[in-house]
């Protein structure tokens, strides 16, 4: 039915149905891309975004990216998922100092 208490969200999320003959029916703009099969099946191609799916969690990589770069010392940001197990999807995030910016280290669980 909508967000609650965020009727700008829902008006930009859930777009008039053209497919529908009720005037009121809605679809669910969900950030995900998918193509139509000859068999009329549809298949899912990727994302439309920079959001990832770990462990059950919708995760916005830009938001990552934009707290890292806010730190002290950091001139640009990274985060990407990584499988290098299968099963095993977590986030790295690479950054870049500042010039002159002492070394440390940047650490996340």
């Amino acid at each position: 039915r909508g967000y609650l208490n965020r009727p700008e969200l829902t008006a930009e999320r859930f777009l008039p149905d053209p497919f529908s003959a009720q005037a009121e029916a809605r679809l669910y703009k969900s950030g995900d891309l998918g193509r139509w099969l000859a068999d009329g099946n549809i298949a899912y191609v990727g994302r439309n975004d920079f959001q990832v799916k770990i462990r059950g969690f919708r995760i916005e990589l830009g938001e990552i990216e934009a707290r890292l770069a806010a730190c002290e010392g950091v001139r640009d940001a990274i985060v990407i998922a990584r499988e290098d197990q299968p099963g095993d999807k977590r986030l790295v995030a690479y950054v870049i100092a500042q010039a002159g910016a002492e070394e440390g280290a940047l650490s996340a669980t």
